[in-house]
Order: C-alpha cells, then structure tokens, then sequence
C-alpha cells in the first residue's frame, strides 16, 4: 500500500520558515539536520510527530523550482493546503500571531478555506476539514 509519508513546500528562507511554521503555525520540529549550506528540516502535527512529515525544502540554487514558487505566489494560487477542524478559531488565534491572510473564511463547496502567506514565498490555503 503506498502512503504520504513526507511532503514538502518549497521555500525562500529556511530560517524563517522553520521560526514561522513552528512558532506560528505550531507545528513541532521532528529533523533539523545541517547539511552544509541547507537543512534537512522537517515538523510534524504537534500531536502526531509519527505522522506526515512537512519538509520545508530550499528553493535556492534550481532556478525551475524559484521561478515555479515565485509565479504561483504571484498569481496567489496556494502551494499546498493544510486542515483544521475549526477555521474561524484558527483563523482568529493566527491573525493575533500576526499571520497575513488575503481575506477571511469562505465557502467553498461543503467546506471552508482561507488562504495564508507563509512569509517564504507562498500562500497556503487553510482548510476547514
């Protein structure tokens, strides 16, 4: 059977990605393993550190993967989507961390999302799951 194991969003900044989806979005830093110019940085749930592991990957030095993240962040199209039970409490409890959304919770079908700038070079669509 073949699963998700680990995925990953590519970003401009390791650094700040690492202070954003941790301290921000609250995710927990399960690798964080120097390897000489980058990280092998990846977090997890805070309350499934053995589930999907996020893989916050450079894009730096593959000009295809700048050029890809910089024209979708540029046409607002989300990299990725992440899920939470309750959007508005979360879209509130972020808002008061200082995270930019492009606006607030929407329909969309028979759920809601709402759309977040990840301060590396990507929006991240918030879904209601």
């Amino acid at each position: 059977m073949i699963r998700v194991k680990l995925t990953s969003i590519l970003v401009n900044d390791q650094t700040r990605a690492r202070a954003f989806y941790a301290e921000k979005l609250g995710f927990k830093i399960k690798h964080d393993v120097d390897m000489g110019g980058a990280f092998w940085l990846t977090l997890t749930a805070p309350d499934d550190g053995g589930g999907v592991e996020l893989l916050l990957e450079p894009n730096a030095g593959v000009a295809e993967a700048k050029a890809m993240t910089e024209a979708l962040y540029a046409r607002g199209i989300p990299q990725t989507q992440l899920y939470t039970a309750d959007i508005a409490a979360e879209y509130e409890a972020l808002k008061a961390k200082g995270v930019v959304f492009k606006a607030a919770p929407a329909a969309m079908g028979p759920t809601k999302f709402a759309d977040l700038d990840d301060t590396c070079g990507n929006w991240i669509r918030l879904v209601q799951g």
